[in-house]
């Protein structure tokens, strides 16, 4: 474990760079309140997406990092900020006419368009934790609602009222000068309609802990901050949320990076001590818009995982957090490839590479064997060029390349070749183009066929690799890659493909005469 933990202070894996960033907070004394808290939000006004799984993971991956450098107990809370009034009527919901009318009020007071909880917010609270679970995330569950209705933020937002005119000082600063004329950080919910309400407060009375406000038809009315009445705008709710809770880590996306000094200030003169931050880069779509839970753009998690299995969306999260990250399905069979990669390298490596390498951030010290003998891009050239329907077929070419493969052996290698028919059917085949060759390349193609036929060098890749090569050279290709860009073109009906000895060896020798063929007869596509 000494060995560990030493490679593990020196490791330049960012979740170690951020769990000793979060260490040297108890340098000289452990946490008062016994552990070290690590938190995520999450806003409910929508359906969960993947992006938000992505919070959970990484700052799992650096707490995983954190009880490996430090002995001090830890906890992870997932918060849902479920009491925000509803802004808009999503775009990806059933029965969106329901909730027109229930616009401003806290999403667990809005109904259930899906008609399966209590309210729009209970749902999409149960579909996070249905995400985070499928995951095996270890987590604590917090709602808004019911923190500000059980008391839990009372002590915090009592003294926010005592101190009321300081935090305003604070906020006012960031605020347009007509915005600075109605803003509070109070936002009362109406007695009257439930709804969220944005009014001036005309009275704070911190004795009472109490606020004053015209209701929404002009009757004066006072209520108590306490007991769920009223609610923080977002950005003194956040500072304040850390105050109450006493979060040591918290990640959140570039878009909040300008509020994180009016988020610490707000913390600080509430009693609290600002957090480590943990800034990332965006989620995009497919044509580099954000994600948003709203508009249901970009990859869910449950598409995810139709076409791939679960490690690879933890190490497509691993990689680059603070790079921009397009959430599209052309990003999966790359992210599977580039896992298993990962997993063989890991075997062979000293335990300062086995530290950076991702893999030991997805498993921990269990990191299994990749047993991927087959490459997924692979899968899906051969999904492509056999027409396969289901993985069964895929298994034939399989057991003849790697003899000693099963399904009950090669659990990996079953499961991807089940994505690949599915990924292939869904996405690939649909784009596919095949064109004709000219008249160089046909050339190039019947002797790479006449070769094939009189070769008797058994299903080596490497060997296969290195003929293809020499036919291309032949025939002048300059650069090589216009010959490979040539055969995927021609063959496969794409513009980029797999190592094509490879492909060789895996699809067989006179499937692969045959293929060529077909494409020079133009009966391909």
């Amino acid at each position: 474990m000494s060995d560990l933990r030493d490679a593990a202070m020196s490791s330049k894996a960012w979740p170690f760079e951020e769990a000793r960033r979060v260490l040297k907070r108890y340098a000289s004394k452990p946490p008062e309140k016994g552990f070290v808290l690590f938190e995520t939000g999450y806003g409910p006004s929508g359906l969960p997406h993947i992006g938000t799984f992505g919070e959970v993971l990484r700052t799992t991956m650096v707490r995983r990092a954190f009880e490996i450098i430090s002995d001090i107990p830890t906890r992870l809370y997932c918060f849902s900020d479920d009491m925000d009034g509803l802004r808009k009527v999503p775009d990806n919901v059933p029965n969106p006419e329901m909730l027109a009318e229930h616009l401003q009020r806290p999403l667990t007071r809005v109904p259930d368009p899906f008609g399966t909880h209590d309210s729009f917010g209970h749902h999409n609270n149960a579909m996070l934790r249905r995400f985070l679970d499928t995951f095996g995330f270890e987590y604590d569950f917090y709602s808004a609602t019911d923190f500000y209705a059980s008391g839990g933020f009372d002590q915090t937002l009592l003294l926010a009222a005592e101190r009321y005119d300081e935090l305003m000082a604070v906020m006012l600063k960031s605020l347009r000068e007509e915005r600075q004329q109605t803003y509070s950080i109070f936002l009362p919910i109406s007695p009257q309609s439930g709804r969220v309400l944005y009014v001036p407060i005309k009275h704070v009375d911190a004795s009472a802990g109490t606020v004053t406000f015209d209701d929404e038809d002009g009757t004066e009315t006072t209520l108590p901050v306490t007991g769920g009445n009223v609610k923080l705008q977002w950005k003194p709710d956040f500072g304040a949320r850390w105050a109450a809770l006493g979060v040591d880590f918290e990640p959140y996306g570039k878009e909040h990076a300008p509020n994180t000094p009016i988020y610490s200030k707000i913390c600080e003169i509430l009693g609290g001590r600002a957090p480590e931050v943990f800034t990332y880069e965006l989620f995009l779509d497919d044509v580099g818009r954000k994600i948003s839970k709203s508009m249901g753009n970009g990859l869910s998690i449950d598409e995810w995982l139709t076409y791939a299995a679960t490690e690879s969306l933890s190490y497509f999260m691993y990689a680059k957090p603070k790079t921009a990250k397009r959430m599209h399905f052309d990003v999966i069979p790359k992210a599977v490839d580039e896992y298993h990669q990962q997993l063989r390298a890991y075997a062979t490596q000293d335990l300062g590479q086995r530290l950076a390498n991702p893999v030991f951030h997805i498993h921990g010290a269990d990191v299994p064997e990749s047993n991927l003998v087959v490459p997924f891009a692979m899968l899906l050239n051969l999904a492509s060029v056999s027409a396969a329907e289901d993985k069964d077929q895929l298994w034939g070419f399989i057991k003849r390349y790697a003899p000693e493969t099963s399904a009950e052996t090669h659990p990996d290698l079953d499961a991807a070749a089940g994505f690949a028919v599915r990924y292939y059917n869904d996405f690939v085949q649909p784009a596919k183009v095949y064109r004709a060759p000219d008249a160089r390349e046909r050339a190039a193609l019947e002797d790479l066929r006449d070769r094939l036929t009189a070769w008797d060098g058994g299903l080596d890749g490497d060997a296969l690799q290195t003929m293809v090569f020499a036919v291309g050279k032949d025939h002048g290709f300059e650069p090589l890659r216009d010959w490979f860009k040539a055969l995927y073109e021609v063959l496969l009906g794409a513009s980029q493909g797999p190592r094509f000895g490879g492909f060789i060896a895996l699809y067989g020798i006179e499937e692969t005469v045959a293929l060529i063929e077909d494409g020079l007869a133009g009966r391909l596509g």
